[in-house]
């Protein structure tokens, strides 16, 4: 892998990004997306995508952006509530989803970063998550199996980088992003601040470089909150 990872943007970052690809893309809600990779990808107009996110944005922003193209076959995600155009598409069948409980989603993620095909986890045993699932006994308790993600990209978005794909994100701006990070076969970094190697302190730094294939400085950053909830 090569130590400069450096592209010059993201629609440098997403080439090789095509039609029926598996993507896993960062975030929580419309915390800590990558949002410059995800208007790409809208520009670019790739479709039949598979995501694996924790959402799908809202109506008109992250990949709700992607949802109202149709660029997206199937989601799988541990929840929906903010996308009336994702509800929509789901119940008129025009989109798969794949519901999936939020821990079991981000164990998946990180047992495809640890190589691990497969985990057990009691989290949707005697549900519909269940249907169709081996479930297996383990000192008397029933546990699912369910499988490692499988994703040709992982994109992702950090507060800062350095050149060689170090990665430190900032507060919840983590959340899913450090697993998937992991796991993708080429994980794309967008970043707010890149730095030199060096710049950044060693036990600070969340995501190792040897992850990252990719890395850029992204722009005009909106960070969107879903629901801004104040005091009178």
């Amino acid at each position: 892998m090569p130590i400069y990872k450096v592209v010059k943007n993201a629609e440098e970052a997403c080439l090789g990004i095509s039609d029926g690809m598996t993507l896993m893309i960062g975030g929580f809600g419309l915390c800590g997306i990558p949002e410059n990779s995800i208007a790409q990808l809208v520009k670019n107009g790739v479709k039949n995508l598979t995501c694996i996110s924790n959402n799908a944005g809202v109506d008109d922003f992250g990949l709700g952006l992607l949802l109202q193209n149709r660029q997206i076959k199937k989601m799988i995600s541990s929840y929906v509530g903010e996308n009336a155009e994702f509800e929509r598409q789901m119940l008129s069948g025009e989109l798969e989803v794949e519901l999936v409980p939020q821990g079991t989603l981000a164990t998946r993620c990180m047992a495809a970063g640890y190589g691990m095909p497969v985990i057990y986890t009691p989290a949707g045993v005697g549900t519909e998550v269940a249907e169709g699932k081996e479930v297996r006994n383990f000192n008397g308790k029933d546990y699912l199996m369910e499988y490692a993600f499988d994703a040709d990209y992982a994109i992702v978005k950090a507060w800062k980088g350095d050149t060689m794909g170090n990665l430190v994100f900032r507060a919840t701006a983590r959340n899913f992003n450090p697993l998937m990070a992991m796991a993708g076969k080429i994980t794309i970094a967008e970043v707010e601040e890149l730095v030199e190697p060096g710049e950044l302190d060693p036990n600070m730094i969340h995501t190792p470089g040897i992850y990252v294939h990719r890395i850029f400085k992204g722009e005009n950053y909106e960070k969107r909150i879903e629901q801004r909830t104040v005091r009178q």
